[in-house]
């Protein structure tokens, strides 16, 4: 392939080789291409922070347990689970801000925690945690 005039080898040649150009732009046309979706497509999310210190209880809460078998307690007194809403409803009234900590056993059913979630969403409570221990300290 001959990139000069035919014949002519002592003139310079006038034509722009546009074929890298053309290469080099199409090479990054196709890194934008799938780069692009990446970057538009983030979704922005507010992290919450978390700490590995102990949170102290405060005294507006209530610390509701429930152990292996099912039985449950409202501050080491027991309590039936029908009996419950009415005690939420009561605290509530004395203390409109008040914090429910929930202690559950590792052998209690999942059904029997999730009631008494459901009647502590259901009585009012706006604040609910879990109560657990570290790794490692058992």
């Amino acid at each position: 392939m001959a990139f000069g005039r035919m014949g002519d080898t002592s003139e310079p040649m006038s034509d722009m080789n546009v074929i890298p150009l053309v290469d080099v732009m199409l090479v990054l046309l196709v890194i934008f291409i799938i780069t692009a979706p990446v970057i538009t497509h983030s979704v922005d999310l507010d992290l919450p922070q978390a700490t590995s210190e102990p949170v102290d209880e405060l005294p507006d809460s209530v610390t509701l347990s429930l152990d292996g078998s099912g039985d449950l307690y409202w501050n080491n007194e027991s309590v039936s689970l029908g009996r419950l809403p009415a005690r939420l409803r009561e605290a509530l009234e004395t203390q409109p801000d008040i914090v429910i900590y929930l202690r559950a056993d590792r052998d209690t059913r999942y059904e029997r925690l999730a009631r008494v979630m459901a009647e502590v969403r259901q009585s009012g409570v706006s604040r609910m945690a879990f109560v657990s221990e570290p790794e490692g300290e058992q």
